[in-house]
């Protein structure tokens, strides 16, 4: 259960080798978040992050194999996951993959690649998950969507696209949970510094993990549904959403 003062004591990672997934939980423990589970695909490369976590603070941090990818498993996985641990307070939808726009626009493997990892993946894991959390009685999903979800680009509308099917599903699951206890918080940062974007041009106002996990800790203190990083990138894309397209196909993004 939550703490008196309203932050979770257990968290489910989905895309345990998440570097802002690190970060967030880092933040929690500092916030008495005792109980870690990181799932992932390269449980041994989580080995590290689950040490550190533990160093930090956390009383348990159970590493366990996990992938998005494999539709067939969810159902298992979610039914596991919450038998072992208990009541789960926060599940953090952090997995997904940038992958090659250039490559997705000629291979459909590619493609079904991007959009299986970051949308099909999702969906599938949180129809359990949300079934576990309404039996339970509360909790909160937090999804890691991306501000190229508010307007495909050229540059990247395989990705973009992606992250708008995850950023709607979740916001209609969000509608449909009021009054269940449970909640949905949905996470639009822009371009963050990761492993993921290694090597590419940062766009403006990039930000980084550390700043990502920082409003998502504020965002659930004051129970927020949407959260932008920077903040900035609200006003940015509400701009851009409104440009006409025939102007927008243009700008160079």
């Amino acid at each position: 259960m939550k703490d008196a003062l309203g932050f979770p004591q257990s968290v489910l990672v989905l895309g345990g080798g998440s570097e802002i997934a690190h970060a967030t939980v880092r933040k929690l423990i500092a916030s008495r978040c005792r109980k870690i589970i990181l799932a992932g695909r390269d449980t041994e490369a989580m080995m590290t992050p689950a040490k550190e976590l533990r160093d930090a603070g956390a009383e348990t941090v159970d590493v366990v194999h996990f992938d998005a990818l494999d539709v067939g498993s969810h159902d298992s996985f979610v039914e596991n996951a919450f038998a072992g641990q208990g009541d789960i307070d926060l599940v953090l939808v952090a997995f997904g993959v940038l992958g090659d726009q250039d490559l997705a626009e000629r291979d459909a493997d590619e493609a079904r690649r991007i959009v299986a990892s970051n949308f099909t993946g999702a969906v599938s894991v949180l129809v359990p998950v949300v079934n576990a959390l309404r039996a339970q009685g509360h909790g909160t999903i937090v999804a890691l969507s991306s501000a190229a979800g508010e307007r495909a680009r050229k540059s990247n509308f395989v990705y973009g696209a992606s992250k708008a099917g995850l950023d709607a599903y979740c916001q209609g699951l969000g509608d449909s949970l009021v009054g269940t206890g449970v909640r949905v918080m949905i996470v639009r940062p822009g371009f963050v510094h990761t492993k993921m974007t290694e090597g590419l041009d940062p766009a403006p106002l990039s930000t980084t993990p550390d700043a990502v996990a920082d409003a998502i800790v504020t965002g659930l203190g004051r129970g927020a549904e949407i959260v932008w990083v920077p903040t900035q990138l609200r006003f940015v894309m509400s701009a851009l959403r409104h440009v006409p397209r025939v102007v927008f196909r243009r700008l160079p993004i």
